[in-house]
């Protein structure tokens, strides 16, 4: 098997978040009870036989009623998974050919496939990635066609060119630089790769040959670009937190400790780095539908950027987040929104971000939610830790 050669030049990358719950609202129906005096008639002896029969169907009827109509009240439901109750969900992804079937990643090497849609999922065995020595990460999995293309950590590799049907392992250099946390499929025998150092990788023969797409290491680009004013960028020897990719190849990802983001574009030679412009660290990043983006603070706090692309201008949203933190945001439309977060934190925008609306669904969730994804604007999914997994019903 020939051996993949990267030709470096740099690193450092991200990584990824996701918890929900549903608590079903409960309905009361009281009921009174009255005593009649029943004249020996056989009127009135009908009358109260009709009476009685009238007001049981009524007692059996409203509560079923108000039932059914509870189970439309949310726009998310969970899904079950065949999983251990540690296991952290980190990603999910569809064949666009046959949107229904589709492939669920987190940690202990967990991999599972769906054929219906996500309705039902059941585990997945590749023998290419079974090792005694390793128990495998899955971060990342892409599908452009019919290839697909998963990476994990330790660094592992593995393509598909059948949909999925069959998957094998891409070698690896022992050299690159950090931990693979992202995988972007781009065209035929093509994909974009990412590592929580920071280096960009791009390959267009099936991953066996990758060209480094920046110049030089995350910490190489700090450490010279330090006296510009970046703060808490001096001697930065660490990862990326979160790393997130716009639909048009551009790239923001947040520092580990949160004190500043960086953004690079298609055609950089280097990452960009920015002061943060809130007082508190950043919990993650990512792009708007329109092309904006938003900010989320540890503890809680919600931001939008003033108009589109990159830009350090940002502007506080009120949201309701029960004091508990919110760790990712997935756009369903321009309008639409969702963003989840710890303790089954859920909350919905319908006007771009402005606003936000918590949905009591995932409160009794005893889970944390990282992961808001959404496949297209019918088909959604939050993924958080504790094996939790919710669709998206709309």
């Amino acid at each position: 098997i020939p051996m993949a050669t990267l030709q470096f030049t740099f690193t450092d990358s991200a990584t990824l978040c996701r918890p929900l719950s549903q608590s079903p609202s409960k309905s009361v129906v009281h009921s009174r009870t009255r005593s009649f005096v029943v004249k020996a008639s056989s009127e009135l002896s009908r009358t109260r036989r009709q009476f009685i029969a009238e007001t049981t169907a009524i007692s059996v009827l409203v509560p079923s009623q108000l039932a059914k109509a509870e189970e439309t009240l949310s726009e998310w439901e969970r899904v079950y998974l065949p999983i251990d109750p540690g296991v952290v969900l980190l990603d999910i992804a569809f064949v666009p050919e046959d949107p229904n079937h589709g492939f669920l990643l987190g940690t202990r090497q967990t991999l599972l496939e769906t054929k219906d849609g996500g309705n039902t999922w059941a585990p997945r065995s590749i023998p290419s990635a079974e090792d005694e020595d390793f128990n495998y990460r899955f971060n990342s999995i892409s599908f452009k066609g019919k290839e697909g293309w998963i990476v994990g950590k330790p660094a592992i590799l593995l393509y598909t060119s059948d949909a999925g049907e069959s998957w094998e392992r891409i070698p690896l250099s022992a050299e690159l630089p950090g931990d693979m946390v992202y995988i972007k499929a781009t065209d035929d025998k093509g994909a974009e790769m990412v590592t929580d150092e920071g280096a960009i990788y791009v390959t267009s023969n099936r991953g066996y040959n990758w060209k480094a797409a920046v110049q030089e290491s995350v910490s190489a680009t700090l450490n010279r670009t330090v006296s510009s004013g970046i703060s808490g960028a001096s001697y930065y020897t660490g990862t990326f937190n979160t790393v997130s990719r716009s639909p048009d190849g551009r790239y923001v990802a947040v520092s580990s400790r949160g004190n500043f983001y960086m953004t690079w574009e298609p055609g950089q030679a280097y990452w960009q780095p920015h002061n943060r412009a809130v007082a508190r660290r950043i919990q993650n990043m990512g792009w708007r539908a329109d092309g904006g983006l938003w900010l989320l603070v540890r503890g809680g706090g919600l931001y939008l950027s003033k108009g589109t692309g990159i830009t350090e201008e940002f502007e506080e949203v009120p949201v309701q987040s029960r004091g508990f933190g919110i760790l990712d945001v997935g756009y369903r439309s321009t309008d639409e929104a969702w963003a989840a977060g710890g303790s089954g934190v859920l909350l919905r925008t319908n006007n771009g971000g402005k606003s936000w609306i918590r949905d009591k669904a995932a409160d009794n969730i005893a889970a944390n939610l990282y992961t808001v994804k959404f496949i297209d604007d019918k088909m959604g999914f939050v993924l958080g830790n504790d094996g939790v997994l919710l669709r998206y019903l709309g």
